[in-house]
C-alpha cells in the first residue's frame, strides 16, 4: 500500500479508485486491540512511577516534592527502593485499566457512528421505494 501524497496548492488532485479508498479508510478506523493498549500504557505507566519515585530518592532538591501521599490511594507505596518496585506494580495496573478503558470506548465510540452512518445511507437509498411500486 502506498501513502498518499499531499496536494500542493495549484495542483491537480488525482481520482481515487474506491478500493484504495475503502483500505485507507478501514486502517484509519480500525478498532484497538484493548488488550495490547493496555499493556503499552501499563508499561509506560510503570516506568514513570520507577523514574519518579527514583528521581525523588536521588535527588535532594525533589525531596520536597510530596510523593508519599500516593501512598493513601497506592496500597504499600511508600518514598524507598522496595517502594519504586510497588509503586511500578500499581503503576503498571492503573495505567493498563486506563488504556483498556479507553481502547473499549474508542472501540464502540466508533462501532456506533458507523451503525449509525450506516443505517441514515441504508435509509436514504429507500426513502422512495414507495414511488416507484
Amino acid at each position: 500500500m502506498t501513502m498518499p501524497k499531499l496536494v500542493e496548492p495549484g495542483e491537480k488532485i488525482q481520482e481515487v479508485d474506491e478500493a484504495s479508498l475503502t483500505e485507507a479508510l478501514e486502517l484509519a478506523f480500525a478498532p484497538l486491540n484493548k488488550l495490547a493498549f493496555g499493556v503499552a500504557l501499563g508499561c509506560a505507566g510503570a516506568l514513570s512511577m520507577v523514574l519518579v519515585t527514583v528521581a525523588v530518592l536521588v535527588t535532594d532538591r525533589a525531596q520536597e516534592f510530596p510523593l508519599g501521599l500516593l501512598g493513601q490511594y497506592l496500597a504499600g507505596y511508600t518514598v524507598s527502593w522496595p517502594g519504586v518496585l510497588i509503586g511500578a506494580g500499581w503503576g503498571f495496573a492503573v495505567a493498563f485499566v486506563a488504556g483498556w478503558f479507553f481502547a473499549f470506548c474508542r472501540n464502540a465510540a466508533l462501532a456506533i457512528t458507523a451503525f449509525a452512518i450506516r443505517t441514515r445511507a441504508e435509509l436514504l437509498q429507500t426513502r422512495d421505494f414507495l414511488d416507484h411500486i
